[in-house]
């Protein structure tokens, strides 16, 4: 009879100890889950038998808020602007050509300067580190594309201001007057021509430079599964 009795202590000492290690071990994985959230967490395997935790590596750090808002609209007005200036340019003349025109200025305007905006950001801030398994190649090809990305984004409103200026076209953004830009040449209808076939060329060539960035960007997220793509993700 006393050795069932200790039997039985024995057996419920042994399912005690056993309940006590699977709820440490829940409250370990529960652990492990909120610091991986936060991204401070390294990526830990679970080592009890009956519980399988994925592991993920944790993720690059991320541009800060006004960067990502700067960059997204930026995109999203250079996307606009593209549209409207091949729409425009196949139409005969008309008020709304012409309105068109204006639209096309304005978002100029603006896009010149959030990129302003932009670039100061980058003067005064440390972007993102690249991920450690990142050739060099890659991060010279990048920071090279980067750095024509912002010429371009600079430089093209400021064709399409000459264009204006030597077409004798005032530049009226939002159409508000008192916001006018004063010309920056004086009408010249050769000047006007040569300008135009500039501000075309180059807004092609970040046309094509925009789709190796995409194309770069889709390639770290869906290939190298690196998590680069989040580092400018607004959500």
């Amino acid at each position: 009879m006393k050795t069932i009795r200790a039997r039985s202590a024995l057996s419920h000492a042994v399912q005690r100890r056993q309940l006590a290690r699977m709820i440490l071990s829940l409250a370990r994985i529960q652990h492990i889950k909120v610091m991986r959230r936060r991204n401070t967490y390294p990526s830990v395997q679970c080592r009890h038998p009956f519980i399988r935790l994925p592991t993920r590596t944790p993720m690059p750090p991320r541009y800060t808020r006004p960067a990502i808002i700067l960059h997204w609209l930026i995109a999203l007005l250079i996307l606009c602007g593209f549209c409207v200036g091949l729409y425009m340019t196949g139409l005969k003349f008309s008020p709304t050509k012409l309105s068109l025109y204006s639209y096309h200025k304005w978002i100029g305007v603006s896009v010149f300067t959030l990129a302003v905006l932009r670039a100061l950001w980058r003067l005064t801030h440390t972007p993102p580190v690249l991920p450690a398994t990142m050739p060099n190649w890659q991060r010279a090809f990048a920071g090279a594309l980067h750095s024509l990305l912002y010429v371009l984004i600079l430089v093209i409103p400021l064709t399409g201001w000459l264009y204006s200026s030597a077409a004798g076209v005032p530049t009226v953004p939002f159409g508000i007057s008192a916001l006018q830009l004063p010309d920056l040449l004086d009408r010249n209808k050769e000047m006007a021509d040569s300008l135009r076939f500039l501000h075309m060329t180059l807004n092609y060539t970040l046309a094509t430079l925009v789709a190796l960035h995409v194309a770069a960007a889709f390639k770290h997220h869906f290939i190298d599964k690196d998590g680069l793509l989040s580092r400018m993700n607004p959500f």
